[in-house]
């Protein structure tokens, strides 16, 4: 079996053991480098030594594509802060590595992983290994300081000796042929970088609120990428991340996104399937009027994103009030009417009485009724105005 051989199995086998890894890695962009002794993973690419990937166990293969998977959407080079650039990589290398051990996956040979890391962030392994070069040997001290203070360096560990150096000639011919094509495709209509990694942010995102719906996501991925686990996000941003995640839930490679193909990243196209969602508004007479205008505005506005849609709008207290349907083009309207008290049961049996395959239930509420004793087939948000406990579903609170 050759190296690419190799490459193509671990992908798939990700793809159907580690569906967050195996979705990552479709989009990751490889780079054969040989001049390494091993494989470099720096958010942008994944370049690996061929010879290398020759040796290693296919289980192998597999944690090396899903640690250059997870640099991608670390992006450690954001979250630097001025740090020392390659021992910053070394840092975040051990916090990927020892997640990705956490997850029953093959270390290789020469990875970067040590047990006293696990359950550490980035910043936390980085100053143990900054704190460890300057105790170990005192003459350090002023390196380790004028590396800080200085421009990037390479680890001299990640790269091969060289013992073939190119002519110079070599070189400029190299040099010349990079300019020639970066021109070819600039003159072209073609996607700008700010542009594919926004794409790619977006599609990470929804694959880990896909993910995270389903309970699949891998062990320890808040040490990776804490900042998809803060629970200080503005709930418009919340709102909108969760229902881009219904409307490109489906993803498929058969065709595959040709944007970037050429490029050789390869991005599932999305398909464009009726995307269903039910709103409910408890009107008990709890409910702030002026939070729920606000919050069916902020809907308004994100589905305009979307050409297939239907939302059935709901108002309840004990019993039903009333319902409406709104398609493509339509803003919702809504008077609100009922008093009551507040039951939850009722909205849950129409929907499973009248709405055939809906899938998103946001039920604006203060969280305070009967709730069903079953949880449904479908995903429930729970649209507050504070926090409260809930039996199923999930809560966004509307400050």
């Amino acid at each position: 079996m050759t190296y690419l051989d190799k490459i193509q199995k671990a992908k798939a086998k990700l793809m159907l053991e580690h569906p967050y890894f195996g979705t990552i890695v479709s989009a990751l962009k490889l780079e054969q480098n040989n001049e390494l002794l091993t494989f470099l993973s720096d958010g942008e690419a994944l370049r690996y030594n061929s010879e290398y990937i020759d040796r290693l166990e296919l289980t192998e293969v597999e944690f090396v594509m899903a640690n250059g998977a997870m640099h991608t959407v670390l992006k450690h080079q954001d979250r630097s802060a001025g740090r020392t650039k390659w021992l910053w990589q070394t840092a975040t290398d051990y916090v990927v590595n020892s997640m990705l051990v956490n997850n029953g996956m093959q270390l290789p040979e020469y990875a970067n992983f040590n047990e006293k890391f696990n359950g550490m962030y980035a910043e936390e392994v980085y100053q143990i290994l900054r704190d460890d070069m300057s105790d170990n040997n005192s003459s350090m001290e002023e390196q380790v300081e004028e590396i800080v203070e200085g421009d990037d360096v390479h680890n001299e560990n990640i790269y091969m000796q060289d013992e073939q150096v190119a002519s110079s000639d070599a070189k400029e011919t190299k040099s010349e042929q990079a300019s020639t094509q970066k021109e070819e495709l600039s003159s072209q209509n073609l996607p700008n970088d700010e542009e594919l990694l926004q794409e790619l942010k977006e599609q990470f995102e929804q694959i880990f609120q896909k993910l995270n719906r389903q309970g699949t996501l891998p062990k320890d991925l808040k040490f990776v990428v804490p900042e998809y686990f803060s629970h200080k996000v503005d709930w418009r941003e919340f709102l909108y991340g969760y229902i881009a995640a219904y409307a490109k839930s489906t993803y498929s490679f058969v065709p595959p996104n040709m944007k970037y193909l050429y490029r050789g990243i390869y991005l599932p196209s999305l398909s464009s399937d009726l995307l269903r969602i039910v709103i409910a508004v408890d009107t008990s007479g709890s409910v702030d009027e002026s939070l729920l205008s606000l919050f069916v505005a902020e809907v308004n506005s994100i589905m305009q994103s979307y050409p297939n849609y239907e939302i059935d709008f709901i108002t309840a207290d004990a019993k039903i009030q009333s319902r409406n349907v709104y398609l493509p083009g339509e803003n919702i309207a809504y008077e609100m009417s009922g008093g009551g008290g507040t039951d939850f049961r009722p909205v849950f049996e129409y929907i499973d009485q009248n709405i055939n395959y809906p899938t998103l239930l946001l039920y604006f509420t203060d969280g305070m009724g009967t709730f069903p004793k079953n949880e449904p087939t479908y995903d429930v948000m729970w649209v507050m105005p504070e926090k409260r406990e809930v039996l199923f579903g999930e809560v966004m609170v509307l400050e």
